[in-house]
Formats: C-alpha cells, structure tokens, sequence
C-alpha cells in the first residue's frame, strides 16, 4: 500500500470507497442510489474543498481521506480493506502537520468512535441528528494536535 494525493479524476472512486463502506458499515443510514448527485458532490464539493489522499494497493484506491485546516472531513476504506492498517495510515497523513483539528461521526458508529477515541481523539459534542443531511444523531470529536 502507498498513501498518495488524489487525482481529480479519482473522484469517482473515492464516493464508490464511501458507498461501499457506508452499505457494509452504516447500515442505519438510508439507503441512497449511487449516482450522479454522488458523483458530483465528490467531484465539485469534496475534492473541491479539502486536501484528499487515498491508499493505493495495486494501481487503485482502496481507501481515503479528506481534510482541510482544523477539520477530518472523510475517512473511508472498503469493507475488504479495513483493519489492514489502512484506516490508521490515512489518518496519520491528514493530522501529520501537529495541528488540532475535529470530525463528524454517528453516535450509532461504535467502530469509528472506538478507533478515534484509541487514537487520542476526545468526545466535544454529542447531537440530536437535526443539523445533519441523515437527521442521525452524531458526535463531534476533537484531536488536540501534537
């Protein structure tokens, strides 16, 4: 596996990567057909706006990350792919600059919230749901930078 910056025109595969994970992984979450609102979201929001790495594993991404100052916006890896060091690898890269930064999770995501808590993350914010696009109830984490 090689960390690397992502192509624009790996876009696509980095929403199939969430697709994917969120299918196996958030099964709470609706169900919403992949498709071109997805594609566009990655291509002119996400990409657009942060900082986003994947993990390489043969020529194509089996994972990645996005980020931007002071937030973890994504992080996601194929079902197939995960508790590889994949995940951790990623992570790495988006807090290696030493500077605090903050993420989104479920509530209902006990796996994210274990592997950030393992990792020196700290619970800020618990939250009804209301101010998400799922309405699912969500907690804020913060990581003190170092």
């Amino acid at each position: 596996m090689i960390l690397r910056r992502a192509r624009a025109d790996e876009s696509a595969a980095c929403a199939r990567i969430q697709w994917d994970a969120n299918r196996v992984s958030l099964p709470f979450l609706p169900a919403e057909p992949f498709g071109p609102g997805i594609l566009e979201f990655f291509a002119n929001v996400l990409f657009a706006e942060n900082e986003v790495w994947v993990a390489d594993e043969g020529g194509a991404p089996v994972g990645y990350v996005a980020f931007h100052p002071g937030w973890v916006e994504h992080l996601y890896v194929l079902p197939d792919h995960q508790a590889q060091g994949v995940g951790p690898a990623l992570l790495a890269k988006a807090l290696e600059d030493g500077t605090p930064r903050f993420l989104w999770t479920f509530q209902k995501n006990t796996r994210a919230r274990r592997f950030y808590e393992s990792r020196g993350w700290r619970l800020v914010e618990l939250t009804d749901g209301a101010g998400n696009r799922e309405k699912e109830p969500d907690a804020r984490y913060e990581w003190p930078g170092g």
